[in-house]
């Protein structure tokens, strides 16, 4: 039921045609269609009811991020509602109580600040965070912080003497320097530079140098759910492929007639079908047993991409020459599969993360 709710509101709001009207526009986001999505309460999916949220568990927001992922919605709703409320969830107390109400409300979007290089390597984080009184002074660079171009908070990884630190900034901090990005796919990004940015000891989310206890549920949780939107994503392109096998006719007979096609689109079905049975998977073992997910995440993530990048490459050749025309949608497919692949680690940091746990 939530997921055919969630298709028939995008259906109609945001179909894959309001993507090429904002990149037409130069946009990257529509602040009104996040404040439709926020009043429908998806905002607040992983947010308790304490709060503001509805609480309803990573497979439902796995299944909110499916259907945004079928018609490429550009929205906050994983550096926001899941990543950065997931983060405050693990320390819940009043500030962060407050912050996830204003999450699900959607007075307040988040990003995350982590990557310092082309490849996700949170452990390798360089950004200090050097002792100032009794405070922090932050210097370093973030690159591909996804939203962060509007973001209103960023949560950051820092270095501090005890170890990695998060924090909790606002986005207009002294001392910040936002570029923003409009990558390919027409997502929100920024390179942030901070010289020497004040930080009190009120902007540690958790304890200093301590943190992975807060961000790594949070980072698996945006895994599961970029793995579900990938999913989609597939899901779309597929769809929007037997739609022109069914259409497109050669010797005067549909092309999707021809077996060597068939067999071509069955086989992606497949792929699809398991796909989205590690995606489901994920979610489950997020929402059932979270100390003991990291396996089905990587697993999740690392198949979505795969399967992504397969049904976005066979959905340009089978569509022929025009596949790769900007008339036809599949291109804003083949973009999206792209920085999705990269974003929280790629196919091939999945791989090596599933291969360590399973003792290989």
């Amino acid at each position: 039921m939530l997921a055919d709710s969630a298709r028939g509101f995008l259906d109609d709001a945001a179909p894959v045609s309001a993507l090429r009207h904002l990149r037409d526009a130069g946009r990257t986001h529509d602040p009104d269609l996040w404040q439709r999505i926020c009043g429908m309460g998806w905002a607040g999916v992983l947010i308790p009811e304490d709060a503001g949220g509805s609480d309803m568990g990573h497979a439902a927001a796995g299944m909110l991020a499916h259907e945004m992922g079928r018609t490429l919605v550009n929205s906050p709703f994983l550096s926001s509602a899941v990543i950065a409320a997931t983060a405050l969830r693990q320390v819940a107390d009043a500030r962060a109580m407050d912050a996830m109400a204003a999450i699900a409300a959607g007075r307040t979007t988040y990003a995350l600040a982590i990557d310092e290089t082309h490849k996700f390597a949170p452990e390798a984080t360089a950004m200090t965070a050097g002792r100032s009184g009794n405070g922090f002074r932050l210097s370093g660079t973030k690159r591909f912080v996804i939203d962060g171009g509007f973001a209103d908070r960023i949560l950051v990884l820092a270095r501090a003497a005890e170890g990695l630190t998060l924090f909790d900034l606002p986005a207009d901090r002294a001392g910040m320097d936002r570029t923003a990005l409009n990558l390919i796919d027409g997502r929100d990004a920024a390179r942030i530079t901070f010289g020497n940015v004040e930080a009190t000891g009120d902007d540690v989310l958790g304890q200093v140098g301590d943190a992975m206890a807060v961000l790594k549920p949070a980072l698996e949780a945006g895994q599961a759910a970029l793995a579900a939107e990938m999913s989609g994503l597939a899901a779309g392109a597929f769809d929007m492929t037997v739609g022109y096998l069914k259409e497109r006719k050669q010797f005067g007979r549909p092309i999707g007639s021809f077996q060597a096609l068939q067999h071509r689109a069955a086989h992606l079905w497949c792929e699809i079908e398991v796909t989205a049975s590690a995606v489901l998977n994920a979610g489950r073992v997020l929402d059932g047993n979270p100390g003991e997910a990291a396996l089905a995440v990587s697993l999740a993530k690392a198949r979505a991409t795969s399967t992504a990048q397969l049904a976005v490459m066979e959905g340009v050749q089978m569509h022929g020459g025009i596949g790769m025309t900007d008339e036809y949608d599949m291109g804003f497919y083949m973009k999206r599969a792209r920085v999705g692949a990269e974003w929280l680690g790629d196919y091939g940091y999945h791989a090596e993360q599933v291969a360590a746990l399973r003792g290989i």
